[in-house]
């Protein structure tokens, strides 16, 4: 079988699009181990004699795999990406004990349940804000461009024109670029490659606590204290927003 490569964005319906490919492929053993990129930072993300890569992955090596593999990611609104994933992290954080909370593996859920919305997206310390920039901050252009989760830095002496190149460099190494809310363009692609029906809409697993069609952007701007955040955060979204148009309408099948 060609490998399958799914690069999962968070927060973009990635849970259940794994399991149905998990089972599509034979099971776990079948399945890379390697499903966050912080697994191996110095190893190989995508290691030999798998049928499944997916996961929070970088993807440097995408061409060490055999030619006729299928490489795709899920592209969501990232307006409600971003917020989604600040809610969902909330609402880990409360699951928490106080001692579990503590650890330093969670501080970006402490700090999300503790710090106000403007605390959180614009402050602290120059390292907490090459995290938050590095996961939120125009993430899609980054992850594209550079092939990594946290590939943000690289990209700092580029014009947005110039990131929003090689992010379209980067996205035509894959196979498929596809819309979470049109996830039907990805089942007739998956059941053409496997030769049997594939059903993925609505399988939505860590939804978080707002119902599916809820948005959740306008929820995380009322959390702003001060105007001037609301528009910083818009800047978040500015490049993602011109990418994922040129992507998606390049690919309409």
């Amino acid at each position: 079988m060609s490998p399958i490569i799914f690069l999962h964005i968070p927060k973009t319906a990635g849970q259940g699009i794994h399991a149905t490919l998990e089972a599509l492929v034979g099971g776990p053993e079948h399945v890379s181990p390697v499903r966050v990129h912080t697994q191996c930072p110095d190893g190989s993300q995508l290691p030999p004699g798998y049928d499944l890569y997916s996961g929070h992955i970088d993807w440097t090596e995408l061409e060490t795999l055999p030619p006729d593999r299928f490489a795709f990611t899920v592209l969501r609104d990232p307006r409600e990406r971003i917020a989604s994933f600040y809610f969902f992290l909330q609402k880990e954080a409360r699951a928490l004990s106080p001692e579990a909370l503590a650890h330093p593996a969670n501080t970006g859920k402490r700090a999300a349940l503790e710090l106000s919305a403007d605390d959180y997206f614009f402050g602290g310390t120059p390292a907490w804000q090459n995290f938050v920039r590095d996961h939120y901050d125009n993430f899609y252009t980054s992850y594209l461009a550079t092939r990594r989760m946290r590939g943000r830095q690289r990209l700092r002496k580029l014009t947005a024109a110039e990131r929003l190149d090689l992010a379209a460099q980067g996205a035509a190494a894959l196979q498929g670029i596809y819309e979470v809310n049109r996830l039907q363009r990805l089942e007739a692609d998956l059941s053409v490659r496997f030769g049997k029906p594939v059903e993925l809409a609505g399988r939505i697993v860590n939804a978080g606590e707002h119902a599916p069609d809820e948005r959740r952007w306008p929820k995380l701007l009322d959390r702003f204290e001060h105007d001037a955040s609301a528009a910083r955060l818009a800047e978040f979204v500015s490049l993602d927003e011109r990418l994922m148009a040129e992507l998606l309408s390049s690919r309409v099948s």
